[in-house]
């Protein structure tokens, strides 16, 4: 008789990442994979369970994971302190506890590579660049405190930072950039002659790190940044991308200081309106976009080996899915 299959529970399996890692894990003949996710779909393999709270669902508690991958999490860039703690703290807290009542042999915690940015220019992040003590906002010190409660986790378990995952399925960076620029609310971020410059992963290549994390012997006490290894000029990269899907690119153009008055101005109407929503730009937003974030990936690269999908490719692919989810008259 042949092994049993691995027990992989993914949480955030109705999300981008952890969606498409479970339909990967489906995949494995040697893998049997459950999911969690915030929203209730119609598939027997998911259920929709708070993690905010403790979890005692015998969906999860029953199957008895080997392998928990916690890829859910509050991702926006706009929040109350209670609505990322309750999301991005106590659900890790939650999962944790879970993995500690079912035997489960590993964790693996997907976090930000946002825990190191600075208000600044930052090249050649590695895993030992220092992290904190003062974070650019609520998501990405949220992220450090589940961070900090992995690593007091006794079993094994390994932290994986990607860096902005884009790709076909994604229902929030690229869709959010296209929204905006058709709405003319995009302008040109920072210094056009000196354009800052960022990594990204794209998501099949995430998903290969995080299958290979999940299910790789000897990785338990790792924490490691995930990207691309090919880092591209930010806002050509996104004008790029709009021309091809017929929508107007930024003509204005804005510096990166005067950005960040404009979206200091904007976040303080919002706390004090206690308006709905984001605000329209954020101070957060404007360090992504106009301020160069490169990383140093030879760990990943050691671990996993090099992307299966270069970066050109991969913007192509992400593009032509985007045209292809346009309505007809758009393409």
């Amino acid at each position: 008789m042949g092994a049993e299959p691995t027990r992989v529970l993914v949480t955030g399996a109705t999300g981008f990442v952890g969606g498409a890692l479970l339909r990967a894990l489906r995949g494995r003949a040697d893998v049997a994979v459950r999911g969690i996710g915030r929203r209730h779909v119609d598939d027997p393999d998911i259920a929709s369970i708070d993690l905010a709270r403790p979890i005692t669902s015998p969906f999860a508690t029953e199957f008895r994971a080997d392998v928990i991958v916690h890829a859910a999490a509050r991702t926006s860039q706009w929040g109350t302190r209670a609505e990322f703690r309750a999301q991005n703290v106590d659900a890790t807290a939650h999962v944790l506890d879970l993995a500690r009542r079912s035997g489960t042999r590993r964790v693996v915690y997907v976090s930000s590579t946002s825990v190191f940015y600075r208000p600044a220019d930052q090249f050649g992040i590695t895993e030992s660049t220092p992290i904190g003590p003062d974070f650019l906002n609520g998501y990405a010190r949220t992220k450090h405190e589940g961070e900090l409660l992995v690593r007091d986790h006794p079993g094994e378990w390994v932290i994986a930072r990607p860096r902005a995952v884009f790709g076909p399925g994604d229902t929030t960076l690229l869709p959010r950039i296209v929204a905006a620029a058709r709405a003319g609310r995009l302008p040109f971020l920072g210094d056009p002659r000196h354009p800052a410059i960022g990594d990204l992963v794209y998501i099949d290549t995430i998903v290969d790190q995080l299958v290979a994390a999940a299910l790789l012997p000897g990785l338990g006490g790792t924490s490691v940044n995930l990207t691309n290894g090919e880092a591209v000029p930010l806002m050509p990269t996104i004008a790029r991308m709009l021309h091809e899907l017929g929508v107007p690119a930024p003509t204005r153009t804005i510096g990166r200081r005067t950005a960040l008055g404009i979206a200091a101005a904007a976040e303080t109407a919002w706390r004090l309106g206690r308006l709905r929503g984001e605000p329209p730009l954020t101070r957060y937003a404007v360090w992504l976009l106009a301020s160069s974030k490169t990383f140093d990936d030879s760990l990943a690269r050691r671990l996993f080996g090099p992307s299966a999908v270069g970066m050109p490719e991969a913007l192509e692919r992400t593009v032509a899915a985007a045209r292809q989810a346009l309505p007809e008259s758009a393409r």
